[in-house]
This record gives C-alpha cells, sequence and structure tokens, in this order.
C-alpha cells in the first residue's frame, strides 16, 4: 500500500511538473509572438489592429513554433508575414505563397508587386522568406508536396468561393502539408441558421461549411477558438463583411455605427491532416 501511494504521489508531482513546464513553455510563446507583433518595425496601423486580430494567441493557438516549415498562403500585403518572418527566421522557413504577378486581375498583380518589394526592402527581417506562388486552381505549388509542418490561411475562404477554386485549394493544402501537420484557418463567420452562398459573395462563410470542405479534403477538426469572435457583429451589412473596418466601404454612413461594431466575427480553426 506504501509503494503503491508513493508511486501515485511521484506521478501526481510528475504530472505536476510537466503542467507548469507546459504553461511557462506557453508563456514564453506568447511572449515572443506578443514582442515580434509589437516591433516597431511594423507600421503603426498594422500593430494597432493586433488588439482585434489577435496573432500571438491565434499563432500560440495553432501550436506554431519557431524550428517549423509554414506556409502563409495568400499573405496580401504581409501583415501577418511580419510576425511570421522574424519569428521562423533562425530556426524555421517560412513560405510565403501571395498572389500571381501575371494574374488576369490587375488587384492581384499589383498585390504581388507590392509584396515582393516589400520583402526586398527589408532583408534583415525577409530575406529567408521563400516567396511561391498560390493562384488556385492553376498554380497550386506553395511549397513542395509534404514539406509543411504548419499552413495558415487568414480570410482567405471568401475569395476561393467566389472564383469556384476552394476545393482545389484545400486539396492543395492537403498536399503540402507532411501527415499529421496542422491547417489553421481564421475565417469572417456567417450566422450557422443563414443559408450558405456558395460564392460567398458578402465575405462571410458557416463554421460548418468551412468544416465539410476541409474533411471532404482529408482534414479532420481538432480545435476550435473563440479568440477572433466578435458578437457585435449581426453579419447583415449592405457591402458585406467589407462595410465594416478597415474598409469601411460606405465610406462615411454610418461610419461611427460600423466602427463601434469592429472588425468581423471570425472563426478560428486547426484542422490535422490524416495520412
Amino acid at each position: 500500500m506504501v509503494t503503491v501511494m508513493r508511486t501515485t504521489l511521484i506521478w501526481v508531482a510528475v504530472t505536476a511538473l510537466l503542467s507548469t513546464s507546459a504553461q511557462a513553455g506557453d508563456a514564453a510563446l506568447l511572449e515572443t509572438l506578443s514582442a515580434a507583433a509589437e516591433s516597431e518595425h511594423r507600421a503603426a496601423d498594422h500593430r494597432v489592429r493586433n488588439a482585434t486580430r489577435h496573432p500571438a494567441a491565434t499563432l500560440a493557438f495553432f501550436g506554431i513554433r519557431d524550428d517549423m516549415t509554414v506556409v502563409e498562403l495568400s499573405p496580401g500585403g504581409g501583415w501577418y508575414t511580419e510576425i511570421l518572418a522574424p519569428f521562423l527566421r533562425d530556426k524555421g522557413k517560412l513560405y510565403a505563397a501571395n498572389y500571381d504577378l501575371e494574374s488576369e486581375f490587375e488587384y492581384y498583380r499589383r498585390n504581388a508587386k507590392n509584396f515582393l518589394a516589400k520583402l526586398a526592402a527589408d532583408p534583415a527581417r525577409y530575406d529567408r522568406v521563400i516567396a511561391t506562388t498560390f493562384d488556385p486552381p492553376e498554380k497550386l505549388t506553395a511549397a513542395p508536396p509534404g514539406s509543411a509542418d504548419l499552413v495558415l490561411t487568414f480570410r482567405n475562404l471568401h475569395n476561393w468561393m467566389d472564383e469556384g477554386s476552394v476545393d482545389a485549394a484545400f486539396s492543395a493544402m492537403h498536399t503540402v502539408l507532411k501527415p499529421g501537420g496542422i491547417l489553421g484557418i481564421v475565417q469572417h463567420r456567417q450566422a450557422p441558421a443563414t443559408a450558405q452562398d456558395p460564392k460567398a459573395e458578402s465575405g462571410y462563410v458557416r463554421e460548418d461549411y468551412v468544416i465539410a470542405l476541409a474533411e471532404a479534403a482529408g482534414f479532420t477538426l481538432v480545435a476550435s477558438s473563440e479568440v477572433n469572435a466578435n458578437p457585435k457583429d449581426t453579419k447583415d451589412y449592405p457591402e458585406g463583411v467589407w462595410t465594416l473596418p478597415p474598409t469601411f466601404e460606405l465610406d462615411d454612413v454610418d461610419r461611427d455605427k460600423y466602427r463601434a461594431i469592429g472588425e468581423s466575427d471570425r472563426m478560428t480553426l486547426k484542422f490535422i491532416r490524416s495520412p
């Protein structure tokens, strides 16, 4: 009996120690990511959005580590790249798979050019970023197949749905990940009782719809977080999600009203790639 009690006490102590160690590791990770998000190299208007985008908590939830190979899909202006590149620079690897320089759409061509110029202008932070193209369904080689530990996509699903390429995008994400790799998705969230527009023209997508798309591509949902939730978002605006900040598509019409609502309600979903 004494031996059993002693063994139990030892196990409890070890478990408590491991738990404390994990918590300390989580705290250290959040501190490092927060420091990257608040770094002075980021524009002031980017840093102010940390309060609504919660980058440190979001990336920690997805399980990022500084020695991972990470693929960021459609980084746009590089808001998250500014955090990911310094964090991964010494031990990890970052593929930034942006729009096509040869796209038929002028917006995509201009965005891709500006993003590459941004990387080139600050080699101390971005010289190790591997810039690739991700333009489903034609160009899907964001990174070598089976190379990524973590794939990240922030508010992109509605674009792929509008273009009819969302299935190809999910298939490509599955291909680029290692078995057991993680897919992290942040997306404007539609109300669950609302019928899903297949083209997502409002920018909003139902959470169950996203989960079904991911599962059909070979992913399994392992966790969800409300870190990017906004219960004030009623999701019924004249210009969809772009009515809200930071876009303010209606310009000065009811601007104070929409500023008070804030940025959109967003799902934050963590999937694992099945073998």
